[in-house]
């Protein structure tokens, strides 16, 4: 039978299941994977905020995060597709050690600052996120497009179901 679809993202401070809201962009990233059937790399951290209107905001302790992975990265091996995706308005707060910075000098870890969630989707995918057309749609083969696909694929299956079960209520009571 369809699974019932509950997703919940946190757009302040919360402090239950994931800290705060430096993590509601990462959980949405998730969703939208999830949903399009797309993985995301796993070499790049993620930190950031997202508003409703899917604009990533500044985060606090940007230097720490960046710093922290780096560090996690460095002990596994750099490979040069690491890296972490932040909040572009973070930009002018980078203040990284000198190690770090060196080694983004040669490339073998990335800073990747984005402004929306779909810029975000794009990094983390290597795919063509798509802009809702004018007939409502997106692009063929898009993240939206394949997210939009499967919202209402669950939805058909869930009023199909529906419809079945409407059915067998009524037989079981018209035999009773």
């Amino acid at each position: 039978m369809p699974l019932s679809l509950s997703a919940r993202l946190v757009f302040e401070q919360s402090y239950s299941e994931i800290d705060g809201d430096s993590a509601s962009s990462t959980e949405l990233y998730a969703l939208l994977s999830c949903l399009a059937e797309v993985p995301i790399k796993q070499g790049i951290a993620v930190t950031g905020s997202v508003n409703q209107r899917g604009e990533i905001q500044a985060i606090g302790g940007i230097n720490d995060k960046i710093e922290g992975f780096f560090e996690v990265c460095k002990a596994k091996g750099l490979n040069g597709e690491q890296g972490v995706l932040i909040p572009a308005s973070n930009i002018s707060n980078l203040m990284l050690k000198e190690e770090v910075v060196e080694v983004i000098k040669s490339g073998n870890f990335h800073i990747y600052p984005v402004n929306t969630i779909d810029e975000g989707m794009k990094v983390l995918t290597g795919l063509e996120v798509g802009t809702r057309l004018k007939d409502g749609q997106f692009k063929a083969n898009t993240i939206n497009d394949k997210v939009q696909k499967r919202l209402v694929t669950l939805a058909e299956q869930l009023r199909d179901f529906s419809k079945g079960e409407e059915k067998n209520t009524n037989k079981k009571t018209n035999t009773d």
